[in-house]
C-alpha cells in the first residue's frame, strides 16, 4: 500500500472489511503459487498493507527472514498486532532498497501507486541476486466503470482543478510493456492477467470496495463537504453500472495483472 495517493489515510479496517479481506487476499495466493523458489533467505512483502499477504510468505517459507514494508503507520500497526514474528518496516517504495540475501520481492497491489515503472521495475529486478524472484500483482481494472466513473465525476467544474493528475491508475502500463521491459534483462519473465468475478453484498458494495483504495486520493485532495458531494454523485452512477441482483448479490468484475521475473 504505498504512495502516491493518500498514503497516510489508509484504513486497514475498511480495506479488509467483511468479505473484502478474502477477495483482496486471493490474488496474493495466486501470485505466490507461481513464485518458484524453494528456500529464500529473505522474503520481503513490498507494500504489505495490513499484513494479510505477508503472513502467506511466512507460512510458505518458515525458515526465511520475512519482512513487510509499507509507508502507512496505520497499516503496519494493524499488521504487527496480528503477527509480531514478522519484521515490519516503515518505508516508501521509491526509497526502499533490498537488504543483502533478499531472494524474493513480493509486491501485491502496491506498485500501481508508484510512478515511473520503467525505472522502478528495472531497479528492483537488478537489485536481486541470481535465482531470486520479483513477483508483482497490480490491479488493471482502470477501464472499468468503478474507476472511469471516478474520473467522470472528477471532471466536473467544482472538482477538476483539485483532482487533476491525482487519480490512481495513471502509472500502470500494458502487460506487453512489462514483458518487454523485463525480457531485456537477464532472467525469465512471465506476465498474465486474471479477471475475478467478485460477488459482493450489502449496501453500495462497490463503493465500499473503492473507499479503501481508489477513492483515497479523492478524499485526500478534497475538503470534507466536497468529498461528500463527490461521493454521492459517484454512488448514483455506481448503482446503475453495478446493479444488485434479486438475491442481494452485486457482481463486480475485477481484472488484475501478474508478473514474475526470475533472475538468471
Amino acid at each position: 500500500m504505498m504512495n502516491s495517493g493518500g498514503g497516510n489515510q489508509w484504513n486497514p479496517d475498511q480495506y479488509m472489511k467483511g468479505a473484502m479481506g478474502d477477495l483482496r487476499t486471493r490474488p496474493a495466493v495466486d501470485l505466490l503459487n507461481r513464485v518458484m523458489h524453494d528456500a529464500p533467505r529473505r522474503a520481503v512483502d513490498l507494500g504489505c498493507g495490513p499484513g494479510n499477504s505477508t503472513r502467506l510468505l511466512r507460512a510458505r517459507w518458515p525458515g526465511a527472514t520475512v519482512s513487510g514494508v509499507d509507508n502507512s503507520p496505520a497499516m503496519l500497526e494493524k499488521a504487527a498486532d496480528l503477527d509480531d514474528a514478522i519484521n515490519w518496516h516503515l518505508s516508501d517504495i521509491r526509497d526502499w532498497q533490498p537488504e543483502p540475501e533478499t531472494d524474493v520481492i513480493f509486491a501485491n497491489a502496491s506498485l500501481h501507486w508508484v510512478p515511473d515503472h520503467a525505472a522502478l521495475f528495472t531497479r528492483l529486478a537488478l537489485a536481486l541476486p541470481s535465482g531470486s524472484v520479483l513477483a508483482v500483482q497490480m490491479p488493471n481494472n482502470f477501464a472499468a466503470p468503478s474507476h472511469t466513473l471516478i474520473a467522470e465525476v472528477a471532471e466536473r467544474p467544482e472538482f477538476r482543478a483539485k483532482l487533476a493528475g491525482k487519480l490512481v491508475g495513471d502509472f500502470v502500463q500494458s502487460p506487453a510493456f512489462y514483458h518487454g521491459l523485463l525480457r531485456a534483462l537477464p532472467g525469465a519473465v512471465d506476465v498474465w492477467e486474471t479477471e475475478y468475478l467478485q460477488s459482493l453484498t450489502g449496501a453500495d458494495p462497490v463503493l465500499e470496495w473503492v473507499r479503501g483504495t481508489a477513492l483515497l486520493p479523492v478524499q485526500q485532495n478534497l475538503a470534507p463537504a466536497d468529498f461528500a458531494a463527490f461521493t454521492e454523485m459517484y454512488r448514483a452512477r455506481l448503482r446503475q453500472a453495478y446493479p444488485t441482483g434479486a438475491d442481494g448479490v452485486t457482481l463486480f468484475p475485477f481484472r488484475r495483472m501478474f508478473i514474475t521475473f526470475t533472475v538468471d
